[in-house]
């Protein structure tokens, strides 16, 4: 759907890569890699982004390293309009809140580097359901059109978790603290 509104396939790239997880860095070449764009077009929308102050820039030794400007009145509305585009919104509604004693959700894998997938990785953490996760995940998996796989962690479990395991920085989905 977003496509349709936006029909640059690298501003899409940029926009999931910046908005859906607003601790993400990247610089030119390294986006280049990543999506399979020329660093023409990459730079061009990233220039865009960052003369409107969607995007900030700093130096780190010859790398122009670019970060979303949280700070943007649109940052906001953005990272909402990302997350409903992959679903993430109807995961929360109609499995988190459905599940038992969850504290937290996060997202990990392709989507909380800021790419786009066809599998949205979580990790639950709480005293959960499982057979009944595994029931409202078929679900939703219906409606979002994504795969979606999990890990699920009871309460002492989830103090312990070593993120680094995940090689990617987990975005915080949901949190007890929320409600």
């Amino acid at each position: 759907m977003i496509e349709t509104l936006i029909s640059s396939k690298t501003r899409v790239k940029l926009l999931l890569k910046f908005f859906l997880n607003s601790n993400t860095t990247a610089y030119l070449r390294g986006l280049e890699s990543e999506f399979g764009d020329s660093t023409n077009s990459i730079r061009l929308e990233l220039n865009k982004f960052e003369k409107v102050g969607m995007l900030t820039s700093s130096l780190q030794g010859n790398k122009k390293v670019f970060t979303a400007n949280t700070k943007h009145p649109l940052f906001n509305e953005l990272h909402n309009i990302l997350r409903k585009y992959i679903g993430l919104d109807r995961i929360v509604e109609n499995v988190v809140k459905r599940l038992g004693n969850v504290k937290k959700v996060y997202l990990v894998g392709e989507f909380s580097k800021g790419m786009d997938s066809q599998i949205i990785d979580l990790i639950f953490i709480g005293d959960i359901d499982k057979s009944y996760l595994i029931q409202l995940i078929e679900k939703v998996e219906k409606l979002i059109k994504r795969k979606i796989r999990y890990l699920t962690y009871d309460l002492q479990e989830g103090k312990n978790i070593d993120f680094k395991q995940f090689d990617v920085e987990p975005l915080l989905l949901w949190s007890e603290e929320d409600i």
